[in-house]
Parts: C-alpha cells; structure tokens; sequence
C-alpha cells in the first residue's frame, strides 16, 4: 500500500509545474477542507504566517496568522479562481477580526499574482460596495502547523484513520496527500462522494491505483 500511495502521489502533476497560494481567513481548519476539496488543488497544509516571531507555534504564535498554503495545477483551476474562493467565503474586512491570529491575509508569489490580486481586489470591492481590507503582501514565509492541525477533521474520524493508515503509515504522507485532503473535505460537507469518485476517474494515475483508491473510498467506515 506505502508503494502505491507513493506512486500515486509522484504521478500526479509535477511540484515543479504546480502554483501556490497562502492566505489567511479565520481559523485554518475549515479553509484546509474547503481548498483541499476542490479539483486542481493538489495539496493543502496549515500554518502560520505574516509576523516576526521565530518558529510560531499554535499556543506561541505571536504575530502570526493563521494559514493555509495550496498547492494547485494551474491548467486546472487558477489563481484567480483560488482567490475568487478566498473572498467569496469570508468577510474580508478587519472589525470582523480581533487580533492577528484571524485576520484576512493574502500574499502573492510572482508578480503575475500580484496583478490578479489587484484586478479581483477592485472586482470584489464592487460587489461589496465597500472597500476590501484584506492584508495583501509579497509572501515572506511560512511555518507548518503541528501535525494535529492538518486535515483536522478527517482526523476527527478514528475508524476511517485506521484503515487509512495502510496508505498512509506516516502523518506526513496524510499531510500531503491529495486523497486526504478531498476526504477531509467530504467529511467537512464539501462535495459528495460520488464527485470523488468522478474525480479519482480523472486522475493522471495507473488504472489500479484508481480502482483501489476508489475501493478505499467506498469501503471507508465513517
């Protein structure tokens, strides 16, 4: 099983063809369900980021937000739709928040994102009839958040995490899977199974590891 989920993961698009996008929007819990669920994002991770402490933890984070970092195909979905995403789900001005840990934050990687950022910015302020006070910056860093943090609710279900861990015998390879995060999503009421399962279809792997991560899924006990 370790062989297969290891295959699949290095069939899937190249890290070196992959985009990133990092934001934050509350707590980063259900961002990691909502981003991993969605076809295109590879992989999701939680995290800290934007302040000037040293090693941010979750009881020491200092100026640091919560965060989630998206690792994306962009011929599949784009940044701009990632983004679209972003400021869709949450309220993107700062008296909604108290203090740093939740704040709306964003950052851009390459001056391309930079550009969507201000082109969407100005498209959701006119939906807004308001201006939009998300923090946008160049990124400058990111911290990964404890194990216990990444695909938290999948983690929530214990049965389902013992017949998962044949595939994922180390917490990191859960971290980074795609399979995990579109569970952690499903779990979290985002899409249907029978999506994924239309999805895994799709997928850029051998036919038996399709057919066993199709198993898996239904074989699941929740």
């Amino acid at each position: 099983m370790k062989t297969i989920i290891s295959t699949l993961e290095q069939e899937l698009p190249d890290t070196a063809v992959l985009e990133t996008a990092t934001f934050g929007m509350g707590c980063f819990w259900s961002p990691d369900a909502q981003f991993g669920s969605l076809p295109g994002v590879i992989r999701t991770r939680t995290g800290y980021a934007g302040g000037t402490s040293n090693s941010p933890t979750y009881r020491q984070m200092g100026d640091h937000t919560e965060t989630i970092q998206v690792e994306f195909d962009p011929v599949q979905i784009s940044f701009g739709e990632i983004v679209r995403e972003f400021w869709r789900s949450h309220y993107p001005n700062r008296d909604a928040y108290k203090g740093r840990q939740y704040i709306s934050l964003i950052f851009w990687q390459s001056e391309a994102q930079r550009l969507s950022l201000e082109k969407l910015k100005k498209e959701k302020e006119q939906q807004l009839n308001e201006p939009v006070e998300t923090e946008i910056r160049p990124f400058d860093g990111f911290t990964e958040a404890e194990e216990r943090h990444q695909k938290y609710y999948l983690k929530r279900y214990p049965k389902a995490l013992e017949q998962l861990a044949e595939l994922y015998p180390d917490a990191s390879l859960l971290t980074r899977s795609t399979f995990a995060a579109r569970l952690n999503g499903f779990v979290k009421g985002f899409g249907s199974r029978q999506q994924l399962l239309e999805e895994i279809g799709e997928w850029p792997i051998a036919d038996k590891h399709r057919a066993l991560l199709r198993q898996v899924l239904l074989e699941l006990k929740w």
